[in-house]
């Protein structure tokens, strides 16, 4: 099938989760399985030619893979998608048991060659919401480009149900993927980028925290005899993973979104503040701290538009000391954040195969004990139709590459924030994330109150 349509190589973004698929045992760790649902009644012949629609104008749900005669992985476009859409009534299901069945469906891993990379349900739930699950490759589609296609099911579903106005063509996901291999192939931007991420390396070695402050770092000194030790062994043979969701309501989070805009910060800037003065909270004080961040590249507007999956994962590397404030530590994560963005199209991949041979790591050593992804779009009711209230879910895939991915998101309902932990259940537990959540959210109100304050303070006061 795949000899009839154009062939296009994998982007890097693409290339680092098939690396992830490739060595991961449970090879559903790419699934993301979403909901979007409204109070509503709806219409569900119209939804599902809303849906069909959504599939004409969106080209990376229709993205195929396959491979080469050479055995490399490419990928190439459908023009039309004609499976049907399913629909699945809850009505008469308790509510947790749908939300265990969804579970179930975001568990079941995609065939990976020449079939297609997503599942939509049209569902009905306990609560009297209805509306979408959407199962995707995470090869294909990251968290900006789910709620973009779910907007536009729901706007095209809009017009014919109540006379909006029509939704915009999206972006070619085809051309930003052609831009994206013109710049890796070898473009004089790559080689100016390879040689900043070279500088980076030359600043010295980073150091492992980690999350529980349980001296695992100390421990491999003494297990290796080497006191000068500063990555650590962090990977667990399983892959076996959980999500704790946790719920900050709309005032507090309205309090760090005005921090942030008064101090002129993002919120993804204040977040790993957070994170990395719990860090060195729990690890004796320690100042050198490393957190894996992840840049979604969509600075243009077909970038946002284009769908697809954009997302690079790079450290976020600071040294704040305990007599520097908070404020002061904000700035340094802003200045260094900064700087990535503008080499953020670098191969993440290649970039960790550098840092381990600069400084001679050994198979599964690491600096950072956790990544985290700050998502700002959410799917808001006076986007489309102020009277409509929704709701969004995530679901577990029941699997986990990294010991603990932290996702952070505006809720759809009131636009607090949640913070969504995904876990290895036999590295931590639940109890686990409930203390680094209640940790990383007084720290975060003791900074937000008092900016000023030395790091030594904050770490004393929470």
């Amino acid at each position: 099938m795949s000899e009839v349509h154009k062939l296009y190589p994998l982007a890097a973004s693409q290339k680092m989760h098939y690396y992830t698929v490739s060595y991961c045992p449970n090879k559903a760790v790419l699934n993301i399985g979403t909901s979007l649902t409204i109070e509503n009644d709806i219409d569900f012949d119209l939804l599902k030619e809303s849906i069909y629609e959504a599939y004409d104008r969106s080209e990376c749900m229709r993205i195929r893979f396959c491979k080469n005669e050479n055995g490399d992985v490419m990928q190439y476009v459908v023009p039309k998608e004609e499976r049907d859409i399913e629909f699945f009534e809850f009505g008469h299901w308790q509510f947790e048991d749908a939300e265990n069945e969804m579970k179930k469906w975001t568990s079941v891993p995609f065939e990976r060659f020449d079939s297609p990379m997503n599942r939509v349900v049209m569902i009905s739930m306990p609560d009297g919401y209805k509306g979408i699950y959407l199962l995707v490759d995470h090869m294909t589609m990251d968290a900006q480009a789910i709620v973009m296609f779910f907007k536009d099911i729901i706007q095209i579903y809009c017009h014919k149900a109540y006379d909006i106005d029509y939704p915009k063509p999206l972006a070619s996901f085809i051309k930003a993927l052609e831009k994206d291999l013109k710049y890796e192939a070898n473009s004089k931007a790559l080689q100016k980028d390879r040689e900043y991420w070279t500088e980076v390396l030359k600043q010295g070695e980073p150091m492992y925290a980690d999350m529980t402050g349980d001296n695992l770092l100390e421990r491999q000194r003494e297990e290796t005899n080497n006191p000068n030790l500063r990555a650590a062994v962090c990977g667990i043979q399983s892959c076996d993973a959980e999500i704790a969701q946790f719920h900050l309501e709309p005032n507090p989070s309205d309090w760090l979104v005005t921090f942030c805009e008064k101090n002129n910060i993002s919120m993804a800037t204040l977040l790993l503040m957070a994170l990395r003065t719990y860090l060195q909270k729990v690890n004796n004080n320690q100042t050198d701290i490393s957190v894996q961040n992840t840049v979604s590249r969509r600075a243009t507007l077909a970038e946002k538009n284009s769908g697809g999956t954009r997302i690079h994962f790079f450290p976020c590397r600071t040294i704040v000391n305990l007599d520097e404030t908070f404020l002061e530590g904000c700035y340094k994560i802003r200045d260094a954040q900064n700087a990535v963005f503008r080499h953020a199209n670098f191969n993440p991949i290649e970039f960790m195969g550098m840092r381990s041979n600069y400084f001679h790591l050994d198979r599964g050593q690491s600096y950072e004990p956790i990544s985290l992804t700050y998502q700002p779009l959410s799917m808001r009711s006076n986007d489309i139709l102020p009277e409509v209230r929704y709701k969004s879910n995530w679901y577990t895939n029941g699997v986990a590459a990294q010991n603990i991915y932290l996702t952070v998101m505006h809720r759809s309902l009131d636009n607090g924030l949640d913070f969504c932990f995904e876990y290895k259940k036999d590295k931590y537990s639940y109890n686990d994330l409930e203390k680094m959540y209640y940790f990383i959210t007084r720290i975060l109100f003791e900074g937000v109150r008092n900016p000023y304050s030395t790091i030594e303070e904050i770490i004393s006061n929470t």
